[in-house]
């Protein structure tokens, strides 16, 4: 019997976001990944920390998952992380692999969860609270209403999307290029929100696309509205 691979979301930054599930997989399996060089250094761990004290005893495994647009690197990065999981499955350990919110979306984590497939072992996805869905609660704001339509962009791909389609946008991984995203946004009429590091000790609420600032950490979350609802 080999072990399970669980790709776990462990929330947005606030601890008691973390589901139980999440918290339960902890606390019951002893091999714990997480991406980075250093395991107790990561954001996954430092939440997670404070929802099960019990992480710090268990068996860190670092995958080293640099963001890089060389898919070359990215395949050779992916390659490993799995061979690596891949040693504890094989002698019937599972692996809880902790992951900043939901690891359904744009989440590293998929692509060690394919090759891992691909070669055999069971794999399973744990919910976690997705970012957009915590900054619209922090913000007090809902996402859609009635028919309204919702687009969940990254942004530092989408660089050329005019937000011109109807509907409300999710703008993710903003931060390194804020600048062009914040002309978008002021081109759009929306109504723009931003939550930069939601959860976190860090966290700042910005109410205008002139409130932004164009340094703005790598977990900025955008919200753009039609102009109907006010934010």
């Amino acid at each position: 019997m080999t072990g399970i691979l669980y790709g776990t979301g462990v929330g947005p930054g606030d601890p008691e976001l973390m589901t139980l599930k999440a918290v339960r997989l902890v606390k019951e399996n002893e091999v714990i990944a997480l991406p980075g060089a250093d395991p107790k250094a990561t954001v996954a761990y430092q939440i997670a920390l404070q929802a099960v004290p019990e992480l710090a005893e268990k068996t860190l495994v670092a995958v080293d998952m640099p963001m890089t647009h060389n898919k070359e690197e990215m395949n050779r990065k992916h390659d490993a992380a799995a061979a690596l999981v891949e040693e504890y499955l094989k002698k019937g350990q599972n692996v809880v692999f902790l992951t900043l919110g939901d690891p359904t979306i744009y989440s590293t984590y998929v692509y060690v969860q394919k090759r891992v497939a691909a070669h055999g072992y069971p794999t399973e996805l744990v919910s976690g609270i997705t970012s957009f869905c915590a900054a619209a609660a922090r913000t007090n704001t809902p996402l859609v209403e009635w028919d309204e339509q919702l687009h969940v962009l990254p942004a530092v791909h989408r660089l050329e999307n005019r937000l011109e389609a109807p509907g409300n946008y999710v703008l993710m991984k903003s931060g390194r290029k804020m600048s062009q995203v914040k002309e978008i946004l002021a081109a759009s009429g929306k109504e723009v929100v931003m939550v930069e590091n939601c959860g976190m000790e860090s966290e700042h609420v910005y109410r205008s696309v002139e409130e932004i600032p164009d340094d703005a950490g790598y977990y900025s979350l955008i919200i753009a509205k039609e102009p109907h609802g006010g934010l």
